[in-house]
């Protein structure tokens, strides 16, 4: 018997890479767990404010911040002011667990962190990144733009 082994490892060689792939792509999608949050829902946010007005006293220095309302689906919006003049503007809705009602970032007595009260995620509000707890994703963050007068706060 005469057997033709080019063949028959070309065929090998094509099974085993077909087998590689697939198990590559299943071992990469059960490692990747960012497919297994929940994203946080969309909130149409475009408005001003005058940090500088009585009405926001709590802005008019470094580390101060405040809540704002914002539109459904959002939990509300925190805004910080920074050490340099910035300002930063977080969705309250905790990155951790968005679906769950009492996920709501709330401020620390320390004005430089949050925390989340259901998943005891904690978080630091120069960058939005969490340094304690189980969540992994920073707060999202909306865009800001300030003139010296207003402060534009949109996504």
């Amino acid at each position: 018997m005469n057997f033709n082994y080019s063949n028959m490892n070309r065929a090998c060689v094509k099974y085993t890479a077909f087998l590689g792939l697939f198990a590559g792509m299943v071992l990469m999608s059960s490692c990747d767990k960012d497919r297994d949050y929940d994203e946080i829902p969309f909130a149409y946010v475009d408005f001003y404010i005058n940090p500088n007005s009585t009405i926001y006293w709590e802005l008019n220095s470094p580390n101060g911040w405040i809540y704002l309302v914002a539109n459904s689906p959002s939990r509300g919006i925190l805004v910080y002011r920074d050490l340099n003049d910035q300002f930063l503007a977080y969705e309250r809705t905790c990155a951790h667990d968005p679906l769950v009602d009492e996920a709501r970032i709330e401020v620390e007595a320390s004005s430089i962190t949050a925390a989340c009260p259901s998943c005891k995620t904690k978080y630091i509000l120069l960058d939005g990144y969490p340094f304690e707890g189980p969540g992994k994703r920073p707060l999202k963050r909306y865009q800001t733009s300030y003139n010296g007068n207003t402060l534009h706060i949109y996504n």
